[in-house]
C-alpha cells in the first residue's frame, strides 16, 4: 500500500499522518500510532474492547518471523479486507482502534511518572550526597590562623 493509497483509504475517518516505518508506514491521529501498513496488510490498534469485533471478522493478530521462532503482536490485529471496500465503516474501526491506543498510552503513563519520580529521587540523594561530602571536606581542611 503506497501513502496516497491510505490517505484516500483514511478520508471518512478524517487526517491522519504516515510516517515510513518498519517495512512499510505508521498511521497516527492526534499525535497517537494507531494503524500499520505492512506487507500488504493493514493493521489496528486493539485491546480487550475491540479483539472480539477482529475475531468475529477471522482476523488474526500481526504475526513476523524471526530467524528463530514466531511473534506474535497482540496489539495489533489485521484489518477485515472487506472494508477496504467501505470507508465509512473503515472510519469507524479506525475511531475504535485510536481508542484502543489512547487507553494504551494512558496505562503506560502511570508507569513512566513512577520511573522518573524513581529517577528524581536517585539524582536528589546523589546530590545530597555530594553536597555532605563537601561539607566533610570543608571540616577537614586545616584552619589557616592569621599572625597580627
Amino acid at each position: 500500500m503506497d501513502r496516497d493509497f491510505l490517505i484516500d483509504l483514511f478520508a471518512d475517518f478524517g487526517p491522519v499522518t504516515i510516517r515510513p516505518m518498519f517495512s512499510g508506514f505508521g498511521i497516527s491521529a492526534d499525535g497517537v500510532n494507531f494503524a500499520l501498513s505492512l506487507r500488504a496488510g493493514l493493521y489496528f490498534r486493539a485491546d480487550e474492547a475491540t479483539i472480539p469485533r477482529f475475531e468475529a471478522e477471522g482476523s488474526k493478530p500481526f504475526q513476523y518471523q524471526t530467524s528463530k521462532r514466531s511473534v506474535t503482536v497482540a496489539s495489533y490485529w489485521q484489518l477485515p479486507e472487506r472494508l477496504f471496500d467501505d470507508t465509512e465503516e473503515l472510519g469507524e474501526w479506525a475511531r475504535a482502534a485510536l481508542g484502543a491506543a489512547q487507553r494504551a498510552a494512558l496505562k503506560k503513563r502511570p508507569k513512566a511518572a513512577k520511573q522518573a519520580a524513581k529517577r528524581g529521587a536517585a539524582e536528589k540523594r546523589v546530590r545530597k550526597k555530594k553536597t555532605g561530602q563537601a561539607t566533610k571536606a570543608k571540616k577537614r581542611a586545616p584552619r589557616k590562623r592569621s599572625s597580627s
